[in-house]
């Protein structure tokens, strides 16, 4: 008797995923996030294209790319390269510019979010209709591997002092894993000012502001296998020179 074929409840939906990779010196990492982009979600049967956004990165990223390209083609992955490193909401803005998906996908390129999540977080947004969904390390199985204490502590720090002051209905505010309806996330950057690390917090606040329904799917966080952490001190200082800002404008 031959095996039937289990059918992915969504398989037949219209609704396409357009998966934004900001990139910077990171090809290393790139082949290995490419291939399980591909893998999860043609196992799982939903439409998809990977959008890699590169800020001319000087270790040979967008070469590697271009490779990736011609393994899984053009209408896959979609490269929209820029010519220096412009900052991490401007790479969203240029590649939403190029994204045919009605919803999107937002994450690191640096293998700290593991794209076995991504069928749990569409099954979130069918399941209550989310504006948006946001993977958080401080919920239910959520949690972070490979951090030393110090990275630890602040994170807990920055995401706590932001719940205190904000008050923003989500558990984790300085995550970069989410999945917005297009629209949405549209809205949301056009009224955000920040820059770097308190950018994903701003878009929560922002989302809040204006009554947009957010999920939460809990997610293992794992530090970057290749490469330089882009945390330094600087970042903390910007962190919470933009927390006030927020905090005084919301």
């Amino acid at each position: 008797m031959a095996s039937q074929k289990t059918s992915h409840p969504y398989r037949d939906s219209e609704d396409k995923y357009s998966i934004l990779l900001p990139t910077y010196n990171e090809r290393e990492n790139l082949p290995l996030i490419v291939w399980l982009l591909v893998k999860y979600f043609g196992e799982s049967g939903y439409n998809y294209e990977i959008i890699v956004i590169d800020d001319g990165s000087p270790d040979g990223t967008l070469e590697v790319a271009e490779q990736l390209q011609k393994i899984y083609g053009e209408d896959k992955i979609l490269l929209r390269p820029r010519a220096k490193k412009l900052g991490l909401g401007t790479a969203y803005i240029h590649g939403m510019k190029h994204a045919t998906g009605n919803f999107i996908f937002i994450m690191d390129a640096d293998l700290s979010h593991h794209p076995k999540f991504i069928p749990e977080f569409i099954e979130k947004q069918k399941e209550g209709n989310y504006d948006l969904v946001s993977g958080t390390r401080y919920q239910g199985s959520g949690g972070v591997y490979g951090w030393d204490l110090r990275r630890k502590l602040i994170s807990r720090g920055a995401n706590f002092l932001s719940q205190v002051l904000l008050r923003p209905g989500a558990s984790d505010l300085t995550g970069s894993f989410r999945l917005y309806k297009k629209a949405v996330l549209d809205s949301l950057v056009e009224r955000c000012v920040s820059k770097g690390y308190v950018f994903q917090m701003e878009m929560i606040v922002r989302a809040r502001q204006l009554n947009y329904t957010i999920g939460e799917v809990p997610i293992s966080f794992v530090d970057r296998v290749y490469g330089e952490s882009k945390l330094g001190g600087n970042e903390i200082v910007s962190f919470v020179k933009g927390l006030i800002t927020l905090f005084a404008t919301t």
